[in-house]
């Protein structure tokens, strides 16, 4: 049995997960970290020695880091199709998979953290600035590709489309004043094809924690 670890207030659980309802597979999902602890109990240090969520275990395979358990899903249960055969289209797609962890997350996680995270008399208006400033031309990036490409691999959904679905989903559930349908129309277009996809649901129509 398919069995994950993690809150889905969590958007590296809401990944996996979005990808095995994409895939149609039963899986079982145990609520660990935050307040629901579990993540630096010896058995759980033993799976991910990170103690972050999420975690995967396939029927004895155990597997952290959220975009190498949707990677590793879709190439099991859908190679060539949302895990692409042609070398190039796949790795057009990996690289938008690594910029959502390594460009547009990072430049957005202090605005979350202060507005989600934060009692509001311990916020730090500074570091919401900061965060607005640098994720601000990584949504142009972003909405310029778009502009081009239907979806983030290409012409179809892939494994790409997963990872940054739960980004966007994040981002415009905070409270800035910024209306995206204007200001970014082409991620708009693609988002709501995202949350309109039935195995979107319950992950991206989940209001922010």
């Amino acid at each position: 049995m398919l069995k994950f670890w993690g809150r889905m207030s969590s958007i590296n659980v809401k990944k996996v997960v979005w990808a095995a309802q994409e895939l149609g597979l039963a899986f079982e999902r145990a609520d660990a970290g935050l307040h629901f602890g579990l993540t630096k109990t010896p058995t759980y240090l033993g799976m991910n020695p990170n103690a972050l969520v999420p975690v995967m275990d396939d029927d004895g395979f155990v597997l952290w880091e959220s975009n190498a358990i949707v990677r590793y899903l879709c190439a099991k249960h859908s190679l060539g199709n949302f895990y692409p055969l042609d070398l190039p289209q796949r790795f057009h797609a990996e690289r938008w998979m690594d910029w959502q962890q390594t460009a547009i997350n990072p430049a957005g996680r202090d605005a979350f953290i202060q507005w989600v995270r934060t009692p509001l008399e311990q916020r730090d208006s500074g570091l919401i600035a900061r965060s607005l400033a640098a994720t601000a031309p990584k949504l142009g990036l972003l909405d310029s590709h778009l502009a081009q490409s239907a979806f983030m691999g290409g012409g179809q959904f892939t494994m790409a489309d997963i990872p940054m679905g739960c980004e966007i989903q994040r981002w415009w559930g905070l409270p800035h004043a910024q209306t995206p349908a204007l200001a970014y129309p082409h991620i708009t277009r693609w988002y709501t094809q995202m949350r309109a996809r039935p195995a979107s649901q319950g992950v991206l129509d989940l209001t922010l924690a």
